[in-house]
C-alpha cells in the first residue's frame, strides 16, 4: 500500500498525464493591462480588472492613506475587536450603489456566499441553483440543510419544473450567478423574477462580473434590467471591477444583513477586511461609479475584440461582455487552447486556457477579459497573436 506522499504523488501524476496541471505564471509587477512576467513584458487579456483600477494611482494613495490611519490589520474579527469606521461607511455605499437596504462585508466574495445560505435556510427550506453557478455558490449551497435543487443553464422551463417540486418548503430561494464568468452570458433575471414572483421565491444573484461594469453607474445585472426591486440579495467581490484586491459583500434588506451578522461563520470567526484595502476599495467604488467612460471604454475594447476575432476565422461564444470565450471544441481541443496560450505568451500577450474540470469535456477555450485600461493597439495586438499563435500550432 502507497503511504500517504506517494497516493498525493500519483494523484499530481494523473493530473499532469491529462494535461490539466495549472501553473502559475510569475509577475514582477503591479497588476494592470501591461505586466512584467519573469518571461518578459506582456499584455495581459486575462485579470478582473475590468476598469482598469488595479493599479490607479487613486486606488493606491488611499490605501497608503487606509494603512497611515489604521494600521495592518484588525487583529481579530468585527464583534470582538470592533469595527473601523472605514469598514461601515463602505458597506453604506456599497449597499447605495447596487440598490439595497444594507450590505456586510466579508474577507472575500467565496466566504459571502459561503455564509448566505446556512444562515437563510434550514431543513423546511429549499435551494434552487442554475448549474453553471460559481464553485463558491455550489460549497455555500452545501452547508446548508435546505432541499437542493438544479437547473441547466438560463433553463427557464427546468426553473419553473425545479419551483414546482419546491413547493411546500418554507422559503423557495433561487440563486444565479448574474454573469456567468466562464461563458460570459448574463443571467435572464426578466424571467427568472417573473417565475419567483409567481411561486413566492427569494432571488439572490452573485454580480461578481457586474458590479462597477454593467448597468447604469456600474450598479450590476439588476439594475441593467431595471429589477433593482425584485432581486432580494446581491453578493460580490472588491477583487475584480473594484480595484481587485480582495473582500465580499452580501446588499440585502436591514434584516438579511442583521442576521448575517449575528449567524454568519465567516464573518464571525474571520478577521476582517485589511483597513486599507476597505480605504483602496471605496476610493475604487466612487470612480466606478461615476465611470461611464471607463464603462464605454470597456465596452468598446470588447466590441472591437469580438470583430477582429470573428472576421479571423474564431469561434466564439456570442455576447457582449467583456469576458470572451475563445472556443476550442472537441478532443483535441484543450491541446490546442493550451499550445496557443503559451504560444501567445511568447509573442508577449498573457491569456490562459481552460479545459476538464473547469470546464465541461469538450468545450475548451482561452477566456479573454476586456479592460478599460487597455487601448485599441492593445486589443489588435492581442488578435495578431491569436492568429499567428493559431498558425504556428496548426502548422
Amino acid at each position: 500500500m502507497m503511504n500517504f506522499g506517494d497516493q498525493l504523488r500519483d494523484e499530481l501524476d494523473q493530473i499532469e498525464a491529462a494535461g490539466l496541471t495549472k501553473r502559475e505564471r510569475l509577475l514582477t509587477s503591479p497588476q494592470g493591462a501591461h505586466i512584467m512576467t519573469i518571461q518578459g513584458p506582456a499584455l495581459n487579456f486575462c485579470a478582473n480588472n475590468y476598469l482598469g483600477l488595479a493599479n490607479h494611482p487613486d486606488v493606491v494613495a488611499a490605501a497608503h492613506r487606509g494603512l497611515d490611519a489604521m494600521g495592518f490589520g484588525t487583529a481579530s474579527v468585527r464583534f470582538i475587536c470592533g469595527t473601523h469606521a472605514e469598514h461601515r461607511e463602505l458597506e453604506k455605499e456599497i449597499a447605495d450603489v447596487v440598490g439595497m437596504e444594507d450590505a456586510i462585508l466579508f474577507p472575500s466574495a467565496f466566504d459571502a456566499n459561503g455564509a448566505l445560505f446556512e444562515v437563510l435556510l434550514t431543513d423546511e427550506d429549499a435551494v434552487i441553483s442554475d448549474s453553471l453557478n460559481h464553485a463558491s455558490i455550489i460549497d455555500g449551497v452545501r452547508l446548508s440543510k435546505a432541499k437542493r435543487f438544479r437547473y441547466e443553464n438560463r433553463n427557464m422551463e427546468e426553473l419553473e419544473q425545479r419551483l414546482q417540486d419546491a413547493q411546500g418548503s418554507r422559503r423557495i430561494l433561487i440563486v444565479t450567478d448574474g454573469v456567468f464568468s466562464m461563458d460570459g452570458y448574463f443571467a435572464p433575471l426578466e424571467q427568472i423574477t417573473a417565475l419567483a414572483e409567481q411561486y413566492g421565491a427569494v432571488v439572490a444573484v452573485d454580480d461578481s462580473h457586474a458590479t462597477g461594469l454593467i448597468g447604469p453607474c456600474g450598479a450590476g445585472t439588476p439594475a441593467r434590467a431595471g429589477l433593482t426591486d425584485r432581486v432580494d440579495i446581491i453578493t460580490g467581490t472588491l477583487g475584480k471591477a473594484l480595484g481587485g484586491a480582495s473582500g465580499g459583500f452580501v446588499a440585502s434588506t436591514a434584516e438579511v444583513v442583521a442576521l448575517l451578522k449575528q449567524r454568519g461563520r465567516p464573518y464571525l470567526f474571520s478577521n476582517a477586511v485589511a483597513p486599507s484595502l476597505v480605504a483602496g476599495a471605496r476610493t475604487a467604488l466612487r470612480i466606478a461609479r461615476e465611470g461611464d467612460d471607463l464603462r464605454e471604454r470597456l465596452a468598446e475594447n470588447a466590441e472591437h475584440f469580438r470583430a477582429r476575432m470573428t472576421e479571423a476565422g474564431f469561434d466564439l461564444l456570442p455576447g457582449s461582455h467583456p469576458i470572451v470565450a475563445v472556443m476550442f471544441p472537441g478532443e483535441d481541443g484543450a491541446r490546442q487552447a493550451s499550445a496557443i496560450a503559451e504560444d501567445m505568451l511568447k509573442l508577449g500577450v498573457y491569456v490562459i486556457a481552460f479545459s476538464y474540470p473547469v470546464v465541461p469535456t469538450g468545450r475548451a477555450r482561452i477566456r479573454v477579459q476586456l479592460s478599460a485600461a487597455h487601448s485599441t493597439a492593445d486589443v489588435d495586438a492581442c488578435v495578431d497573436a491569436f492568429i499567428a499563435s493559431r498558425d504556428r500550432v496548426a502548422g
